[in-house]
């Protein structure tokens, strides 16, 4: 698991060469949202099982046929599970908040995730949905947290909305 200093030293090393005016400056906006970083996670922290619970209960009032018998959310063991994953994607969304890298996305929670859903007969698009709807209630809680709301926040959730999503080849 690498944050977005580790990474673009590694990239830099690779390449054999010194840190240009790009790195440089990568390396200033890291630190510059430093805190604001810390401190929104900070705040999604302390209300991360209140945003999982409101995030399930929108996913379900927008897609009720999930939790209708035949849903994947449908039994009580079932809808715990959808709720355990939110849980999974929203605690490694600020992993990758404080890092300010999407690495540990691609590490832990990507990687062979469609596959697996694929094999299980769980639908992606409902995953997609829910994590959209977290992202926006992490920004709704970090906000009247009287916190700053940058694209670094919007990152990892957007980051894996898109490599979730469907994609027309």
């Amino acid at each position: 698991m690498r944050d977005a200093v580790t990474s673009l030293i590694e990239n830099y090393d690779v390449a054999g060469r010194y840190l240009d005016r790009d790195g440089i400056d990568r390396l200033k906006s890291y630190f510059a949202t430093g805190t604001a970083r810390v401190q929104a996670a900070a705040a999604i922290n302390s209300n991360a099982a209140a945003i999982v619970k409101q995030a399930g209960i929108q996913l379900f009032a927008e897609q009720p046929e999930l939790i209708r018998p035949g849903g994947n959310a449908y039994t009580t063991r079932r809808y715990a599970a959808c709720l355990r994953d939110m849980d999974y994607y929203l605690r490694y969304a600020t992993y990758a908040l404080v890092a300010g890298s999407t690495d540990v996305l691609d590490e832990r929670v990507l990687q062979g995730l469609r596959e697996t859903y694929n094999s299980l007969s769980v639908p992606i698009g409902p995953t997609v949905t829910g994590i959209g709807i977290m992202k926006e209630m992490v920004k709704a809680e970090v906000e009247a947290a009287g916190l700053s709301v940058g694209p670094f926040l919007e990152q990892p959730f957007d980051y894996m909305i898109r490599e979730l999503s469907e994609q027309d080849i």
